[in-house]
């Protein structure tokens, strides 16, 4: 059985990720990208699945993990009654100034005795295409790359593994024996002692990659994640939380692209034991503007810059073809299957590859895309004319269906329908289409959007307001309000002053309030297409944070910031959402949109603390951020 959610940590090479956990198992990676097929897919499954433990034989009496500071190098230190070892997990990242090695990627493992000795087990099991296919095993030569025969006790013996396009490679000094179904390594290490375990991915048709000093490697990768991770303009107190997430989000981006994939795994339930199970292995259109605002705001503008060079690549082509989300390199078939042969995290299934959701109109990512472009030229990341052309033609094409239902930003399964939140994300590409104009001197159809952008602005004010609450609404003629629109104040739409504002923040805190954190909707009251039940959102739980110090209650939101906070693993990590019932994380892990929200609410304290300090002659704890609406 797996690790609970948040028992796991993350390793990664910017361009793809393994979960580690607390018991020293790896028990996903997806090999070479974030959407490939799982080669340790225990996650979802059985160890017979695919994965690789490495941990003491004997009783272990307490666990300490961490990342080793300003890096993603994890190390996770074992107790047990003989001594004490610590195992260290990292790959080789593509990070800038780092050598790496086209067409392959490592897997580093280091055992290293710290005290007494202890006897250790590794026990490697590699399943390719989700668990499904047994490769051939077989140890060759490091020299001649021939096969030799068992036992193998030379020197330069490597375990090679081959499925189809995939080629595995195993050295280490250890005694391994096994070979097809598992290969396990009994060793011990004594204090001063190091064993080290690299495990290579590289197309199957290439040569026997070469191998690379572990222990160098380790100090090379640590020296690269401390010269990026520098770069952090902090956030005053919260700089800690900051930083690990922005290591995150950067662990999280594949480098050749820049995209930024939602999270690196696929069907962790939102619902312990439920249907809500979803592959996040992919981008989203609507991560755009926050990913961008933490980006600059932290100082990272080559990553901000990829990741908005992405975004026009991506949408590139017919503005009626923009789909709310792409492949890692801007794919478009995302189409949707269930894997009948993985049992699903604790038995929730089905588990879900690819991500039918693509082809849905969210009409909300418009004004996301215009709004990240707007905030990009604002911070200096101009764009050219090919790319005001473009969303010139976008906006055209936005103007013939904004009136259309859709399915919304939580991307509903069940009837379309006129969502506010849509509406005003459709306003909101007006408005920054228009402040496009009017700050860059460009030539577009300014008046006619202008008229647009009222249009919406007075229909949304009309038919999306309760008015016995004097709060807005999740959809048209809907008496239940959404967290989505949380976002109304923060991205402009009316100021938080408005009496219909605070009434819809008093409706979300009477009506999706658990234990202080924010469910999306009432899936009991709300037609998704899908059973009912959920944890709580952790991004929305966020906004609430920026809508509280929009809203003056900075007491209330610090608070509430910190119990978030809490809520992280041991090491730092957030799932998409908490189930306060049992106390669990649940959903894709870990979740970009979860940590970009912590980046940006961060900030908005910071700025909330700097301006009580300019008021009181005291200076605040944080910095100012650069975010604008």
């Amino acid at each position: 059985m797996p690790s609970k959610i948040e028992d796991y940590a993350l390793i990664g090479d910017c361009e793809t990720a393994a979960l580690v956990s607390r018991d020293g198992s790896i028990d996903w990676l997806c090999w070479p990208r974030f959407d490939s097929g799982a080669c340790f897919a225990a996650l979802l499954g059985t160890p017979d699945h695919g994965r690789w433990r490495i941990a003491p034989q004997g009783n272990v009496y307490t666990v300490h993990r961490r990342y080793l500071p300003g890096t993603l190098v994890l190390e996770t230190v074992f107790e047990t009654d003989t001594g004490t070892v610590s195992l260290t997990d990292l790959m080789t990242a593509r990070l800038p100034g780092t050598a790496t090695r086209d067409d392959t990627s490592d897997l580093i493992r280091i055992v290293r005795g710290l005290s007494g000795t202890v006897e250790m087990r590794m026990d490697l099991t590699l399943r390719f295409d989700y668990g499904a296919s047994v490769p051939w095993v077989s140890r060759v030569s490091e020299t001649t790359g021939a096969p030799t025969a068992p036992p193998c006790d030379m020197p330069d013996c490597v375990l090679r593994a081959i499925a189809g396009p995939d080629m595995v490679t195993l050295r280490t000094p250890a005694p391994i024996r096994g070979e097809n179904l598992s290969t396990v390594a009994d060793f011990s290490v004594s204090e001063g002692e190091a064993m080290p375990f690299v495990l290579t991915h590289s197309p199957s048709h290439l040569p026997l990659p070469g191998s690379i000093d572990a222990l160098e490697a380790q100090v090379d990768i640590e020296a690269r994640w401390r010269a990026w991770s520098g770069r952090c303009q902090g956030a005053g107190e919260w700089t800690e939380a900051v930083l690990r997430s922005l290591i995150t989000l950067k662990a999280l981006t594949y480098h050749r692209t820049g995209g930024v994939v939602a999270a690196p795994t696929t069907s962790l339930p939102e619902q312990l034991g439920g249907v809500r199970n979803w592959d996040y292995r992919y981008c989203w259109l609507r991560d755009a503007t926050l990913t961008l605002l933490a980006l600059m705001n932290a100082g990272y503008y080559n990553e901000a810059r990829a990741w908005r060079e992405w975004l026009e690549r991506a949408i590139a082509g017919s503005p009626s073809q923009v789909q709310i989300m792409y492949g890692i390199a801007g794919e478009r078939r995302l189409g949707e299957w269930t894997v009948p042969w993985l049992p699903g995290y604790e038995g929730a299934q089905p588990v879900r590859i690819g991500n039918a959701a693509a082809l849905q109109l969210q009409l909300d990512v418009y004004g996301e895309l215009m709004d990240a472009l707007y905030i990009a030229r604002k911070g200096g990341l101009n764009g050219d004319e090919a790319s005001w052309r473009l969303q010139v033609a976008l906006m055209t094409h936005l103007e013939s269906i904004w009136q259309t239902p859709d399915e919304g930003i939580w991307e509903v399964r069940g009837p379309s329908r006129h969502f506010t939140h849509s509406k005003v994300m459709a306003w909101v590409a007006f408005d920054r289409a228009v402040k496009t104009i009017e700050d860059f001197n460009l030539e577009g159809p300014v008046e006619h959007w202008r008229t647009i952008r009222d249009r919406i602005h007075a229909e949304v004010c009309t038919h999306g307001v309760n008015a016995g609450r004097n709060c807005f609404v999740q959809s048209y003629g809907s008496e239940e309000v959404d967290a989505a629109l949380l976002m109304l104040p923060l991205v402009g739409f009316l100021p938080a002053s408005d009496p219909r504002i605070r009434g819809t923040v008093k409706a979300i805190e009477e009506d999706l309030l658990v234990d202080g954190l924010v469910r999306r909707y009432r899936t009991e009251a709300v037609t998704d297409g899908l059973p009912e039940g959920e944890g709580v959102f952790l991004a929305c739980s966020f906004w609430y944070v920026d809508n509280l110090v929009m809203q003056g209650r900075d007491d209330e939101a610090r608070a509430l910031f910190i119990k978030l906070l809490a809520l992280r693993n041991d090491v730092g990590l957030l799932a998409e959402e908490y189930d306060p019932r049992v106390g669990r994380l649940v959903g894709n892990f870990p979740q970009a949109f979860s940590h970009i929200a912590l980046v940006n609410s961060a900030l908005t304290l910071c700025a909330a603390a700097d301006h009580v300090g300019q008021r009181t002659g005291q200076p605040g704890p944080g910095s100012k951020p650069k975010r604008s609406r």
